[in-house]
């Protein structure tokens, strides 16, 4: 990526780049918004529901000198990432950073379980808005462009009962992979990152408190992962720092195998 790099306390990320982050208004993927724009770059970012979360998304983000822009948008309707993405360069002068981070996850379900319908839901937010926004961008990201897309531990620890969402995030894997090999030749990066276990409010939405001690005291580091590491990590693939790095599946665990 070319331009003056912003270096405050460790920023990797250029000032002045213009990035499209999916689902940010809240855990990893409001870290994420927060840190790309402290390291200077211009982010717009959609958001399902709570207007209320969004807002402080914002105003936190304008607090600290930086810009975003919200736009309620639900990935859950099949032309929302088209829309989104449409909408997002309306109010960008270029695009040189995506983070599809937006995710559907629901509670377990065996497969024997799951209503085909909730199957598609999941799919659609989950793989169809990453592959549309992926398509967006590969016609009109600049060169030396970086593309993230958040996975999960979940597909090398596979678990009953997570079979829709194991299944998104596999997809999203390849996708990654696919693209990182078409869009190179324009100095592209197209990466993955895979968290373990995050203290989010969806984690503990969906976990017992028992269970999350126990993933915890399973990884090397001895505790659940914040946002914030998972943020960093992104910041490093979609910064200068990380210009040699393509195709690549980043695992964020904390050492969690």
């Amino acid at each position: 990526m070319t331009g003056s790099t912003a270096r405050r306390g460790g920023e990797t990320v250029p000032a002045g780049k213009n990035a499209v982050v999916t689902g940010g208004s809240r855990g990893i993927g409001r870290a994420i918004v927060e840190r790309l724009c402290r390291d200077g770059a211009h982010v717009v970012f959609n958001y399902a529901t709570s207007d209320e979360a969004a807002e402080e998304v914002v105003r936190t983000v304008r607090d600290n000198g930086g810009t975003a822009t919200a736009i309620r948008l639900d990935l859950a309707d099949p032309d929302g990432a088209r829309q989104l993405m449409e909408a997002a360069e309306k109010r960008l002068d270029g695009l040189d950073i995506l983070v599809n981070n937006a995710a559907l996850c629901l509670p377990p379900a065996l497969i024997a379980d799951t209503d085909p319908e909730v199957f598609d839901k999941v799919m659609t937010v989950n793989t169809r808005a990453v592959f549309m926004t992926i398509r967006h961008a590969a016609v009109r990201m600049r060169d030396g462009g970086r593309i993230v897309n958040i996975s999960t531990a979940n597909t090398v620890r596979p678990g009953p009962g997570i079979s829709a969402y194991a299944a998104s995030k596999g997809a999203v894997e390849q996708l990654t992979a696919i693209a990182a090999r078409e869009l190179g030749a324009r100095g592209i990066t197209v990466n993955t990152v895979s968290p373990g276990a995050t203290d989010t409010e969806l984690l503990r939405g969906t976990n017992p408190p028992e269970a999350l001690a126990a993933v915890a005291g399973t990884t090397p580091l001895g505790r659940l992962g914040e946002p914030a590491d998972v943020a960093d990590v992104v910041a490093f693939l979609a910064g200068h720092d990380g210009r040699w790095i393509t195709g690549q599946n980043v695992r964020a665990t904390g050492g969690l195998a």
